[in-house]
């Protein structure tokens, strides 16, 4: 049997502690739209071509602040947000430090000619704005 094609990976889940600052963090400061809110503890957002989900965790350790979390280990080691152009990297970053957001790795031209910075969630997860040329023409 053939393996079947996929569109790529389009979706992302995250449990999360500080839901109302994440939906805020991932709708007000980086664009997404709401899609569905079924109930208090879910919230799904789309860029338009994508779809991440944050639910509510209650397994994470309760009151864990967004500083303790970020040393913590866990099988995601960051999220990317894919841009068009090397310059969107650069302009990203200066539009969250204008936010408030501390970014934990200014811009950089990487050896495979990719663009990239890293800042963190409310929750304390990595995230990247990235433009990786392989990738980003094709969005």
């Amino acid at each position: 049997m053939d393996r079947p094609r996929h569109a790529g990976l389009r979706h992302l889940a995250l449990n999360v502690q500080r839901l109302d600052e994440m939906k805020t963090f991932y709708v007000d400061l980086l664009g997404f739209a709401i899609e569905w809110e079924p109930d208090a503890d879910n919230i799904y957002l789309s860029s338009g071509i994508d779809n991440l989900a944050l639910h509510r965790s209650t397994a994470l350790t309760a009151g864990r602040s967004a500083e303790a979390s970020s040393s913590n280990v866990g099988a995601l080691d960051h999220l990317g947000l894919i841009v068009r152009s090397a310059d969107d990297v650069d302009h990203w970053a200066e539009y969250l430090e204008g936010h408030g957001v501390i970014i934990d790795a200014r811009p950089k031209t990487h050896r495979d000619g990719a663009r990239s910075c890293y800042f963190r969630d409310p929750d304390g997860n990595h995230v990247q704005i990235i433009h990786h040329p392989p990738v980003s023409t094709k969005v």
